[in-house]
């Protein structure tokens, strides 16, 4: 199987690097302040975290019994208006998911680790608008705030005794999702990533007026400039990726997806990986994770990890 490009002057590597400065990565260390034993149906605890800048960074972490090393997924939670929920998704869910992901995947041998984002769980204030437009403002954005803080608490797995450094996958819906395959886009040490209901090309999207569904955090100045979103998930070949979408859903019109779609099957393709990315796609199917979706995405962590 071939490798992803990496040697200096590679387009994939320069493309890698681009990327990496705009989202901001290695920009925002995140160091651990507590951590709490909370019951559960599997070991469960809330971990506190402080960044740089001194801000409180509230996680939950799910893991099996036992000493490990387990493989490990870094759960990015979503959006959807719900600004109260964050990193509490992993234990209680959300209206989106058919159901929560953190004893489920402890119970199949996965540790599992979700942090609040910025706006989001104890970070509703400032709030997104607040925070989005501030760093607009200055040329950056929320979203790239965000990646960086979700790869500060990927390089902390890292450093785990309990966690499989060489296992350590990516998860994510909706906004959670495009945080997702950008970040295993850059990071070369993620090992997979399964997003759902958030893939989709931009320019379609702007060019269709359906991009105003997004939240301003996700306002990235010059991106499209830089590479569309089939390309960034390209960039996660050929290490396996999982695109889970609903054709019903107004955030991946069936347009936007298959202009996404095939580029990134085109960078799998060149990578003589075409096996490793799995598509799971059902017309009936709108802005939520079914029970179908949520099979097949275990099935590709059993798999991939």
């Amino acid at each position: 199987m071939s490798e992803p490009a990496s040697e200096p002057g590679s387009q994939v590597a320069a493309l890698r690097e681009r990327l990496a400065t705009l989202v901001e990565i290695g920009r925002h260390p995140l160091a651990l302040e507590d951590r709490q034993n909370l019951p559960g149906a599997a070991r469960t605890e809330a971990l506190t975290f402080r960044t740089a800048q001194g801000e409180r960074v509230d996680g939950r972490l799910t893991r099996p019994e036992g000493a490990g090393p387990f493989p490990t997924i870094l759960y990015l939670h979503a959006h959807g208006g719900r600004y109260e929920i964050g990193a509490r998704e992993l234990i209680d869910g959300r209206p989106a998911l058919a159901g929560p992901l953190g004893a489920e995947l402890a119970q199949r041998g996965y540790a599992a680790l979700a942090i609040d984002m910025p706006a989001f769980g104890s970070r509703q204030a400032p709030g997104e608008s607040a925070r989005s437009k501030a760093l607009l403002w200055r040329g950056r954005s929320l979203a790239a705030q965000m990646l960086g803080e979700q790869h500060a608490a990927l390089e902390w797995l890292t450093q785990q005794d309990w966690a499989d450094s060489r296992r350590i996958g990516l998860f994510g819906l909706s906004m959670g999702a495009t945080l997702g395959y950008w970040l295993a886009a850059v990071e070369p040490r993620v090992a997979c990533v399964a997003h759902l209901c958030c893939y989709a090309d931009f320019n379609v999207l702007i060019d269709a007026g359906a991009h105003d569904l997004h939240g301003i955090y996700l306002t990235v100045p010059g991106l499209p400039d830089v590479a569309s979103n089939g390309a960034i998930a390209g960039l996660v070949a050929p290490r396996p990726q999982f695109i889970g979408i609903g054709d019903q859903d107004p955030l991946t019109p069936p347009a936007a997806v298959d202009v996404a779609l095939a580029e990134t099957r085109a960078a799998y393709l060149a990578a003589d990986a075409a096996d490793r990315l799995t598509l799971h796609r059902e017309p009936a199917s709108g802005h939520v994770e079914t029970p179908a979706m949520r099979r097949a995405m275990l099935a590709f962590f059993d798999k991939a990890l």
